[in-house]
């Protein structure tokens, strides 16, 4: 039975807007789904729309509110005023249209009369014309449940196909649960109905509980699936010195003059015109190089070195004693990527720098891997052969690609977000500072999740940066609470507010607690520790001689 909560006043301040009144505070909350209904060639649609604004336009006078003390529902009733509830709310719609199956939600353009009743949409309707996908359902995950609705009645489930295929971006604000967050949607590409390939850049080391999926009994299918995780330290990172570019080269070797630089570029030319086959090269192929690059011919005929290739030479040296690059040892895609496997770069003790170039050379390989095999380029025996979609999560994006600073990774993710797509390789990204983030990135992001942003910046930036979020929803972004999320975009079919379901795994990125650890410190059992480790070792007391000799 449809549950009647106003009736319609008239058409809004937009052609897509109607108002009507309600007496009922608890039913007409902002993002609340409500609906009408309009005949169309003899059939009856059921025309939703997501309540937008609100405002009290009658209620007791002000002066029954003064005192304290007394009821106002009390002097009311003296003065002959008996409605039950005398407030009276006139509310905003924005229409969203009718659903089609097959065509998502199309507006008719079919205003609601005067009189006409507004009805709340039951769950059961919401569970079907909100989620492109169902509850385990093959490509769906299930991230939480409509904020509005208590009791999780309405399971909010995305298309992962869209998901990963249009790229996403996590925004939020510090401590709103970004990370938490992403490891619920990790955890659903995981699961037996998705087994997703899925590669994480970690640059604070908080995804290594995903571990705990190994095991675990709600990721275990039915033909003895199980999801394989690897956890890659610092230590566990090389990437092969000759899939470095000139520019990687450029962004590890600081204050670079212009001479320099040209040196430098010469000598990578001259590298490309001796490799031959697949040709390895370290850093001292890279110092020959440099040095035939600045050699000229004297008067004499002689050869002279100049003075360029020397500091290049020192800089180089230097980039030699890194442990991250190496002539041999690589990630290659075949190690990084394989469906029902996520692989977590742990880049939390690698220098700024370095992050750049490694995540930079894994980007541009696994792009490269993609559309080679896409192509035929490749053969199964080659490490760059890979034959299945892929899907990659930047965590503290801004950093890799930041707003207005030049940047190693933003070519390559720019490159990487616009023609992606069409070789099956997505893209996720998770910051904290979206107006840090460069626009043209962030606009590339079909799907969006964002969290509570009080930073009036990085609000800002959103209204620019994410086409798909009505302006209503996004001016509940500082009311958000955490594990409170809009979802909008290309993997829902309207804008929801949810709230995320408890994650499998434990979370890495819960905050350290000082206080406790504090507390801890002055407990009697390590207190007692601290004063044997600080106790001065007694010396044996030196023998007694007389003339040189012991008397004991």
């Amino acid at each position: 039975m449809l549950h009647v909560v106003g009736t319609v006043k008239g058409p809004g301040e937009t052609g897509n807007e109607y108002l009507f009144i309600t007496a009922d505070n608890r039913e007409v909350k902002i993002g609340e789904f409500v609906s009408y209904q309009a005949q169309q060639s003899n059939e009856t649609l059921e025309i939703l729309g997501k309540i937008s604004d609100r405002r009290l336009i009658d209620h007791l006078p002000d002066r029954i509110f003064a005192d304290t003390g007394i009821s106002p529902e009390a002097i009311a009733a003296l003065v002959g005023f008996a409605y039950p509830n005398p407030e009276i709310y006139e509310v905003t719609v924005t229409v969203i249209g009718y659903f089609h199956p097959a065509l998502g939600f199309i507006n008719p353009r079919l205003t609601p009369d005067p009189g006409a009743k507004v009805y709340r949409v039951d769950d059961e309707t919401l569970v079907k014309v909100v989620n492109k996908k169902q509850t385990g359902e093959v490509g769906g995950a299930h991230v939480g449940s409509l904020l509005l609705r208590p009791g999780e009645t309405v399971p909010v489930t995305l298309d992962v196909k869209e998901l990963v295929s249009t790229h996403m971006a996590i925004l939020a604000g510090t401590g709103s649960g970004k990370s938490y967050t992403a490891g619920v949607l990790i955890e659903e590409l995981l699961r037996p109905y998705n087994r997703a390939a899925v590669l994480v850049f970690d640059p604070h080391g908080e995804y290594g509980t995903l571990g705990d999926m190994r095991g675990h009994f709600a990721f275990q299918g039915d033909d003895g699936y199980a999801p394989t995780v690897k956890v890659l330290t610092p230590d566990d990172i090389h990437i092969r010195m000759s899939s470095l570019d000139y520019y990687d080269i450029l962004t590890l070797l600081p204050n670079m003059s212009d001479r320099q630089q040209a040196i430098l570029n010469k000598a990578f030319a001259i590298l490309k015109r001796h490799r031959q086959g697949d040709y390895r090269w370290d850093v001292q192929d890279l110092i020959r190089a440099v040095n035939e690059a600045d050699t000229t011919e004297d008067e004499d005929g002689n050869p002279k070195i100049g003075s360029s290739a020397p500091a290049i030479e020192w800089k180089l040296e230097k980039l030699s004693s890194s442990r991250y690059f190496d002539r041999m040892n690589h990630l290659s895609p075949k190690d990084l990527f394989e469906p029902g496997q996520v692989t977590v770069l742990q880049m939390n003790e690698i220098s700024q720098e370095e992050q750049q170039v490694i995540c930079a050379a894994v980007l541009r390989q696994s792009y490269q891997a993609r559309m080679n095999t896409a192509k035929e380029l490749v053969s199964e025996e080659d490490e760059t052969y890979l034959p299945y979609p892929v899907f990659i999560l930047l965590e503290e994006s801004h950093r890799f690609a930041p707003a207005h600073e030049p940047a190693r990774c933003k070519q390559v993710l720019r490159t990487i977000l616009s023609e992606g797509r069409k070789f099956g390789m997505g893209v996720g990204l998770i910051t904290q500072r979206p107006g840090k983030l460069d626009s043209d990135v962030l606009s590339q992001c079909m799907s969006q999740f964002l969290m509570r942003i009080v930073n009036p910046v990085d609000q800002e930036s959103l209204k620019y940066g994410v086409e798909a979020a009505g302006r209503d929803l996004l001016k509940e972004l500082p009311a958000l609470t955490k594990g409170q999320v809009i979802i909008s975009g290309a993997c829902v079919n309207t804008p929801v507010l949810c709230q995320v379901r408890k994650r499998l795994t434990q979370h890495g990125g819960e905050t350290m607690d000082a206080p406790q650890d504090w507390q801890r410190y002055f407990q009697k059992h390590h207190k007692q520790s601290r004063k044997i480790e600080r106790a001065t070792v007694a010396r044996p007391r030196p023998a007694e001689t007389v003339g040189g000799i012991s008397i004991e």
